[in-house]
């Protein structure tokens, strides 16, 4: 049975069955085992205790000299009262901390928060790529290929902040998609042909707003996609406009409803995001806390010592690697080695599925070559790529814009979702071939890469979990010189 022909209830009934088993499969691979190793892996030596001060102060504490061996072992009080400077607001770390104190203060807990949010992930791109491809099956691809992903589960199974950005930067995306047919229907509902109607009833524009604001206080670089995703809601109402018929479209998305659309995106961001500072604003003992008597005006100054020293950050590191390299992976962050008997080794590394990715940003070239002809042609644009398009804009470009920085391919996991959905949507457009004979040779193709992509995957699974591999297959892996790791 095809998917054309099936009911209904029948397709509702397979996206549901779709959704739940591969977030089973994807909680599995990011939950179980998950405590182990028992030791602070990469830059948790940061963020969990900072977490876990910041749960217990209201702000991230001072630590002692060498503090690892001691936290490692039970000793989770050696933090001081005195307020540490951190480089990153506060929400993903109390997401960490809110593992540990329900949890407990091992591995397990300071793991599991970041393993929920990359299982949710899954589910939610299911959901998007299934309003982008129209396609039940597509749609599972899509969440298969995350739910196995060596870099998605390696990012779910470490305390870091970049799952959580990833997983809030895509659910901001989805809600402006669920906001789409509303915005339609009351545009070509309007009465003025000329200037075109101001849309205040958008809630799902609030919501993204929202959502922003707690992507840009797990790390600020949810300001890009903030910003990214406000022009696309402006260039989205021109083309609305345009096709309802208004006259002046331009300067109707533009002056008319982008002031109001400003107000409903950017200050629930704003709102939100300080709402994420509450143990700061609460407490007294916080960096630069005591720098004004207007609590306002010493964040204001902590920000500014922050943005100076996010400036500064251009030291080098073993996996450093500028967003140029991302594209082929050529210096993947390796979080954790493990040596076994015979030669044996496991790797816990920020290493895509590099099929997927590889093929994933050919599609998001060809996307981006589509855009450009029909804006040539002056053709209509399609909403899909556009939303692709702003997606890879909102998560990987900025990167490009800051080559003297240190960054780490580890970043990649929020550009990830973007790049399947790419993959995923170019099958569907070739699938749905106007010709019968492609397309019958179309979908014979892209079923093949597509199978080929998630074998590739589990193949490179190991990976992303840490399971030790005998030597050979290892090596096995190893396809680029700087993959040796």
């Amino acid at each position: 049975m095809t998917e054309r022909s099936m009911t209904p209830r029948g397709t509702r009934i397979l996206a549901w069955a779709l959704a739940v088993g591969i977030t089973l499969v994807a909680a599995i691979l990011r939950i179980a085992g998950v405590g182990g190793p028992a030791t602070l892996i990469f830059d948790e030596t940061y963020y969990v205790k900072d977490a876990w001060s910041l749960w217990n102060l209201g702000y991230e504490g001072t630590w002692g000299d060498d503090p690892n061996a001691a936290f490692e072992a039970g000793d989770v009080d050696g933090y001081s009262a005195e307020g540490s400077f951190v480089a990153h607001p506060p929400v993903g770390k109390w997401l960490i901390g809110a593992g540990m104190a329900l949890f407990g203060t091992g591995p397990f807990g300071w793991r599991i928060a970041t393993a929920i949010m990359g299982t949710l992930l899954v589910p939610l791109l299911h959901v998007v790529a299934k309003r982008l491809t129209g396609s039940v099956w597509l749609a599972g691809v899509a969440a298969a290929l995350l739910a196995i992903d060596p870099l998605a589960v390696a990012m779910s199974r470490i305390a870091l902040l970049d799952t959580s950005l990833a997983l809030f930067i895509l659910l901001a995306f989805w809600f402006v998609l669920l906001d789409r047919p509303g915005t339609v229907r009351r545009i070509r509902a309007g009465t003025d042909r000329i200037a075109g109607p101001i849309v205040w009833r958008r809630p799902w524009i609030i919501a993204a707003g929202g959502v922003l604001g707690l992507a840009s206080a797990v790390k600020w670089s949810g300001l890009y996609a903030l910003a990214v995703l406000g022009i696309a809601i402006v260039v989205m109402d021109a083309i609305d406009r345009r096709r309802a018929g208004v006259d002046r479209w331009v300067e109707s998305a533009i002056g008319r409803q982008g002031p109001a659309s400003f107000v409903l995106l950017v200050p629930p961001a704003l709102v939100v995001y300080l709402i994420g500072w509450t143990g700061w604003f609460a407490t007294d003992g916080g960096y630069d806390r005591q720098s004004s008597t207007n609590p306002f005006v010493a964040l204001w100054n902590y920000h500014r010592t922050v943005l100076d020293f996010h400036g500064s950050v251009t030291a080098g590191h073993t996996y450093a690697s500028p967003a140029a390299e991302w594209i082929l992976m050529l210096n993947p962050t390796l979080m954790e080695r493990t040596n076994g008997d015979d030669g044996a080794v496991g790797l816990m590394a920020a290493l895509p599925n590099p099929v997927l990715w590889w093929a994933g940003i050919a599609c998001v070239v060809w996307l981006a070559v589509r855009i450009f002809i029909a804006l040539a042609n002056k053709r209509p644009i399609s909403g899909t790529d556009g939303f692709l398009l702003a997606g890879i804009c909102a998560t990987y470009i900025p990167w490009l814009l800051l080559p003297s920085r240190t960054m780490f391919t580890f970043y990649a996991i929020t550009v990830l979702p973007f790049v399947i959905l790419a993959v995923v949507v170019t099958a569907s457009r070739l699938r749905d071939h106007p010709d019968p004979d492609r397309r019958v040779v179309a979908g014979t193709a892209t079923t093949v890469a597509l199978t080929a992509i998630f074998l590739v995957g589990i193949f490179f699974l190991p990976f992303g979990t840490g399971w030790v591999e005998p030597e050979w297959l290892y090596k096995a892996h190893l396809w680029l010189p700087s993959w040796y790791l």
